[in-house]
């Protein structure tokens, strides 16, 4: 650390001429004209002096202009040194003073000091001794300001370095938490690959099964109508009882329209990873919001598909959004299975959609527990959450902040405990492209 006299700070140069010019100025208080005078004239010719002869005079003084240094005697009439010395410590802090007496009395040095004059000097003084105690007086001032200003510049640091800090734990949250989801994406991506294939293999294959067993079925219904010797006739008559040939074949379509519905769902699912996943279109392009909210909601059908959770869709009029789909993914994410989960029992999610200006905005409200007041303003901060250990790792939504930040949008949230919480997402409909 540099010594004080080599300190720098970002002081104004104004501030600090007037700083350096109020230094050089003194105010002498006595009630003695001669002691004044005398004063004046000493201390003229290497400072800018003004004289006072009450108290009063001086609050006066002191209010029209800045004094680095006050002479004051204590024994006045009306308005004692004393007084004048609360005064000037409570209303000019920046002054420094000395207290000048023609009693020698320790408790009432020590009283001055206390009050916080910086030095005491009993009458008659040589003026080798009062110039001594101003340069003395006035270099403690100086460092009292110095360290002063040097303490507000280190506070400011400080606060300059936290908010750093705390941008660069989000921005480490973000690229943590964006190689995950990356992984987890390409993982999800080669599944639905791995899935699809032979999807399509069961699909198509019990397509074409129920295609034959219909043709079976009406070589069938031939066979049934053709009369057979009495012998075979009840042979298989025996048979059919045996092998339930009246169950058999409305079984077999019932079961051909099971596998069926299920090879679709498995290329819903397949479809809908890919769609959300985005990793066959992860480039900046235009999206259409309402399908990247839907695709995001169908993989959160655990949230949305038991029934305690109503869903509300109030979807407007949006045009296509330029944007990184997989990353506003991860946002609509965050956001919904936040709301899901702070419903306790049953409640509503609600997500509206609208265009405001140039921008398009995404509403997602619910009718949850809602966040306290004083949580509000740090919800986004990483790491930061209500959510008990081990629940919630305090990235989501710090995530979320930065991606929308990053897409030139806004976030913003309100919230009422116990009335649930509302988040409002604002995204340019133009933008374009940047490194996120």
């Amino acid at each position: 650390m540099l010594p004080v006299t080599q300190y720098q700070t970002n002081e104004d140069p104004a501030a600090a001429y007037t700083r350096d010019k109020a230094a050089r100025r003194i105010l002498v208080v006595d009630d003695d004209e001669f002691i004044r005078n005398m004063f004046d004239a000493f201390l003229t010719e290497n400072y800018t002096c003004v004289t006072a002869a009450s108290s009063d005079e001086a609050l006066s003084a002191l209010a029209l202009d800045t004094y680095g240094l006050v002479i004051s005697d204590i024994q006045m009439p009306g308005r004692n040194g004393v007084e004048l010395l609360r005064e000037i410590r409570l209303r000019y802090p920046d002054t420094a003073v000395i207290m000048i007496s023609g009693i020698d009395r320790p408790q009432r040095i020590r009283d001055a000091l206390q009050l916080g004059a910086i030095d005491y000097l009993v009458k008659p003084i040589e003026l080798e001794v009062l110039s001594f105690a101003i340069e003395r007086a006035l270099e403690r001032r100086d460092l009292t300001l110095t360290a002063r200003r040097y303490r507000a510049d280190l506070e400011r640091q400080n606060i300059e370095l936290s908010d750093s800090k705390a941008e660069l734990e989000r921005l480490q949250a973000q690229i943590i938490h964006s190689e995950k989801m990356a992984g987890l994406g390409q993982l999800a991506a080669g599944i639905a690959h791995e899935l699809n294939n032979p999807a399509g293999f069961i699909y198509g294959n019990m397509d074409l099964i129920r295609g034959y067993l219909g043709r079976l079925e009406l070589i069938l219904s031939i066979y049934e109508r053709t009369k057979l010797p009495e012998g075979e006739a009840a042979e298989l008559e025996l048979t059919k009882q045996e092998i339930g040939y009246d169950l058999l074949l409305p079984d077999l379509r019932s079961m051909i329209a099971d596998c069926l519905e299920g090879a679709e769902r498995i290329r819903d699912v397949v479809q809908n990873l890919r769609l959300f996943c985005r990793l066959d279109d992860a480039d900046f392009k235009r999206v259409d919001l309402h399908e990247s909210l839907d695709s995001t909601l169908r993989i959160l059908s655990r949230y949305y598909g038991g029934g305690s959770v109503r869903l509300v869709r109030n979807y407007g009029t949006l045009p296509p959004v330029s944007c990184y789909p997989g990353q506003l993914n991860q946002v609509w994410t965050n956001l919904l299975v936040n709301a899901a989960q702070s419903i306790e029992g049953k409640g509503e999610v609600c997500i509206s959609t609208t265009v405001d200006g140039a921008a398009a905005v995404v509403t997602i409200s619910d009718t949850g527990c809602g966040i306290e007041q004083e949580h509000l303003n740090r919800i986004f901060d990483p790491f930061f959450t209500t959510k008990p250990i081990g629940e919630g790792t305090g990235l989501g939504l710090s995530i979320s902040y930065g991606i929308i930040e990053k897409h030139g949008g806004t976030i913003s949230v309100e919230s009422v405990r116990g009335a649930g919480t509302t988040f409002r997402v604002s995204i340019p409909i133009e933008k374009k492209e940047q490194t996120i």
